[in-house]
């Protein structure tokens, strides 16, 4: 190598150590100008917990680890109430709300119609509420005494009395914390009628979006003059990721969402707010730490802790009230039905082990061809250990079907059922998020359907089987699904027009105990009778225009 070669290679290997130390040295001086923001500004933390369902104890949950199924102990209330006290202990400036689904969805809290919550969450120390879609489970005069009797406010934007119009709770709340205003709004899903029966929420009108939502955001950010707003909303991961891209939202800094479980590890980040979810069934605290100087957010910090009761031990007094809560209930609900030597579990977006258990109950008991349920997302696992089979309890039917309702049966012809298919299939995997209603894919059993998700609206069916045999458009099908209170009498599962319509003399509950008592241990799988290539077996999650997976 000569001599000018020699000289150019020594003087390119130093600019490259310069540059490299000038990089290090601009990170340095950022990471020290943020550390400076943070030890001058106002810390302010906020506490999200949502969709609890009822739960008041630890149990299985599960989790998505290196491509493989895994569940792990997470949970309970009292053990919430211990990491809240551990974070206030941290930073006084916490404030803690739920985000609604709170009162729904275990046997405790169904067959209290919800009064045993007042106690408990009074004394969990809650700044907040906001009812979600299931609030109304128990009839508008219980949700209202239940939310009252929390003594926390609860805040609504569109929810009202259906006779005078007027707001059944507060559109907005106000929290000033070290001269930092925070103003906080609660929307819930106008949908509410139409998801849940329609005779729980009976003497409740609700408005949409479009109805004084922007005209709220700009009196709260006006005229209450607040330097950070927040949407606390329940209607859905993918409403909520369009809602912080929409210009309604241009003056909100996040939006607390709620609804469809989804855990959220770093916030989703719209055009103009960014959208957080903190999972279900009291299994997640979704902590944001805001620093405020001069009424401006200068740095932010967001973190999904899991409620490890290893790492929060239980709250002695709030662990006593759950007891004292359970205790009329409990002989009851902790008696054994059955027991399965496969997990159940019911999170994959198209089908799962415990829906079918369920609707293979429904076909054995009626006869039909076809047997249908909703596509709820909520139920804790149920998981066998050490090789010995698991006990199902009512405690864990009421967990898999929070509302126990009489069985349906009618008959309806394959083009029927494949419209109601197709209508269902766009409801779970619309493109357009505002498209999407409620929760995963309807499940069924006697039936096999091939499809595919990413297809327009009315195309996505690719092939369905009954028994075996290419559905026929002309030929009519007996089908089953639970009574909705408030439908239409020949409607089943959403599906209209349905012959011969007979509500049968027993109850979902009922069908499922006398199966398992019959066909005990079960061992349900997963056996490809709802099935999407794009999908795969094991899709938690699909949310249009994010990165975002479910872990």
């Amino acid at each position: 190598m000569n001599f000018k070669k020699r000289i150019k290679k020594i003087s390119l290997l130093f600019s490259g150590v310069i540059a490299i130390g000038l990089f290090a040295s601009c990170k340095d001086v950022e990471k020290k100008d943020q550390e400076n923001n943070k030890e001058k500004a106002t810390k302010i933390t906020i506490l999200q917990t949502a969709d609890i369902h009822g739960q008041l104890d630890a149990h299985p949950e599960l989790f998505w680890e290196n491509e493989e199924i895994v569940f792990k102990e997470r949970g309970g209330l009292a053990h919430i109430k211990t990491l809240f006290e551990k974070e206030r202990a941290n930073n006084p400036n916490t404030v803690i709300f739920d985000g609604g689904d709170l009162i729904q969805g275990s046997g405790y809290a169904a067959l209290s119609e919800g009064k045993i919550f007042p106690e408990i969450i009074k004394n969990m120390d809650y700044d907040l509420i906001v009812p979600g879609n299931w609030e109304v489970v128990y009839g508008k005069k219980i949700m209202m005494d239940v939310l009252q009797g929390f003594e926390t406010p609860v805040i609504v934007q569109n929810m009202f009395h259906e006779k005078d119009k007027k707001e059944l709770f507060p559109p907005y709340w106000i929290k000033e914390i070290e001269g930092v205003k925070l103003g906080f709004i609660g929307i819930n899903d106008p949908d509410v009628p139409v998801r849940q029966n329609p005779i729980f929420s009976k003497g409740i009108d609700f408005s949409g979006l479009e109805d004084g939502v922007k005209e709220l955001i700009q009196k709260v950010k006006k005229e209450e003059k607040v330097d950070a707003l927040f949407l606390v909303t329940h209607f859905g991961i993918f409403k909520q990721v369009e809602l912080a891209s929409n210009p309604i939202a241009k003056d909100v800094d996040y939006i607390f969402g709620n609804d469809t479980h989804e855990r959220v590890r770093q916030p989703i980040k719209g055009k103009y707010a960014k959208v957080t979810e903190p999972g279900a069934f009291g299994s997640f605290v979704g902590k944001l730490n805001l620093y405020f100087k001069d009424g401006e957010i200068v740095d932010e910090e967001y973190e999904l802790i899991e409620v490890d009761p290893k790492k929060y031990p239980a709250d002695p007094e709030i662990a006593k009230l759950v007891k004292e809560a359970k205790a009329p209930y409990k002989e009851h609900l902790e008696t054994v039905v059955g027991y399965t030597t496969t997990p159940l579990y019911r999170y994959l977006t198209a089908e799962n082990p415990m829906d079918n258990m369920i609707t293979d109950a429904a076909r054995w008991k009626t006869g039909a061809d076809i047997s249908i349920s909703n596509g709820f997302r909520f139920g804790n696992p149920i998981v066998p250990e050490n090789g010995e089979p698991a006990p199902i309890t009512r405690a864990n039917l009421w967990n898999l079907l929070p509302v126990n309702e009489k069985i349906k049966t009618g008959r309806a012809s394959g083009k029927q059922i494949k419209d109601w298919l197709e209508n269902e299939m766009h409801n779970a995997f619309a493109q357009n998020p505002t498209e999407r209603f409620g929760g995963w894919l309807v499940r069924f059993s006697g039936m096999e359907v091939d499809f595919n998700s990413q297809n327009e609206k009315g195309e996505r069916i690719q092939s369905v089987t009954v028994n075996g045999e290419e559905m026929q458009e002309e030929e009519y099908y007996t089908i089953s699904a639970c009574v909705r209170p408030g439908d239409p009498i020949d409607n089943l599962c959403r599906m209209p027009n349905v012959k011969d319509v007979e509500v049968k003399d027993y109850t979902i509950h009922e069908v499922v105990e006398e199966y398992l008592q019959k066909n005990s241990p079960v061992s349900p799988g997963l056996d490809g009778r709802s099935y999407c290539e794009f999908l795969g077996e094991k899709s938690f999650s699909t949310v249009p225009g994010t990165n975002y997976e479910f872990h």
